[in-house]
């Protein structure tokens, strides 16, 4: 009973595979590629020409937080042995 099973999965396991190299081995599927490969360039001004530039309203807007440094200074020394130890 297992060999029949094992083969029927070696039998579909062939198929897919051969049906996957069928298609982009066709002469149909390499036509397209090459197609879109020589024209790559067309197709990527036409998206590019319609994009639509937005105004930089960012100045000013980081600020940077001195409280953290503050906060490291006044805390004692840390040490990672110290996590470990039981209380």
């Amino acid at each position: 009973m297992y060999k029949i099973i094992n083969l029927i999965f070696i039998i579909v396991f062939l198929l897919f595979f051969f049906s996957i190299y069928n298609y982009y081995s066709s002469n149909k599927n390499i036509k397209k590629i090459n197609l879109t490969r020589s024209n790559i360039e067309e197709i990527l001004k036409e998206k590019t020409s319609n994009l639509t530039v937005l105004v930089n309203d960012t100045d000013n807007v980081i600020e940077f937080n001195t409280t953290f440094s503050e906060e490291i200074e006044s805390n004692e020394k840390r040490s990672f042995w110290n996590l470990l130890k039981i209380k």
